[in-house]
């Protein structure tokens, strides 16, 4: 009996590093939206179903541990990428803070007790003491609710799922970091919840090209939309600020 053959599939990234968990700067603010527009162009071939109706009546952008560990050239978890992000992503806040939408800030924060595998795998807990703590401006200003999280995973043993249901809310539009882990985890999560995940190409940071368009292949094909923060924007209708929807 012979099998059937299907013709290889390339996915095209365009470097693929020799260490992959090097990080480099592969956004910056002069090149992110050229850069996030030709990764999401790469995968859209791959998409099974799209959640294209975006109900900004129904969204709540959640914004994951945009932290000083994460953001802070002398700490060791600084991602190059990740300041090239501040800007679209605040951009897309300013406009769900314009039309009264829930923001949603986490702030990850780990005891010797609530680490679990966490601690094994990375050895450095980020305690509540940690000089790096803290979320990075100007994220605080915005309205928000904050939730604290102790996994990769924003609904695992937090109140975010039922303050969701509380706020009336569907869709879940995910930014911040780190792509690949906390990003995409609370993505799957968001799914199996009934939640519609939109990831923000542009609004999320990890370590390189690769793990970032992994996670668009991956989220893409099965569980999420993807998009950029101006097309969201874009969708909301047009008020001044201080005008009620």
């Amino acid at each position: 009996m012979q099998l059937a053959t299907q013709e290889p599939v390339e996915v095209a990234i365009n470097e693929e590093p020799d260490n992959l968990v090097i990080k480099t700067s592969y956004f910056q603010p002069h090149q992110i939206q050229q850069t996030a527009l030709a990764m999401l162009s790469r995968v859209e071939r791959f998409q099974r179903i799209h959640f294209n109706h975006f109900r900004w009546r129904e969204a709540a952008l959640l914004i994951l541990d945009m932290q000083v560990h994460f953001l802070e050239p002398d700490s060791h978890a600084f991602l190059p990428a990740a300041p090239a992000i501040i800007e679209p992503l605040c951009g897309l806040a300013e406009t769900f803070a314009q039309h009264h939408r829930p923001i949603i800030l986490t702030q990850h924060v780990n005891t010797p007790d609530d680490a679990g595998l966490m601690r094994v795998w990375w050895h450095d807990l980020l305690s509540k003491d940690h000089p790096y703590i803290e979320l990075v401006d100007p994220f605080p200003s915005f309205p928000h609710h904050l939730i604290q999280k102790t996994q990769y995973d924003a609904f695992y043993q937090t109140p975010l799922e039922d303050l969701l249901h509380d706020l009336g809310i569907n869709q879940v539009i995910i930014g911040g970091v780190v792509t690949h882990l906390c990003c995409e985890t609370t993505a799957r999560s968001a799914f199996v919840r009934g939640f519609e995940p939109f990831l923000l190409v542009d609004g999320t940071a990890t370590y390189n090209l690769f793990f970032h368009q992994a996670t668009l292949l991956n989220l893409n094909h099965g569980f999420a939309s993807l998009t950029l923060c101006a097309d969201l924007q874009r969708l909301f209708p047009s008020y001044q600020w201080g005008e009620s929807p």
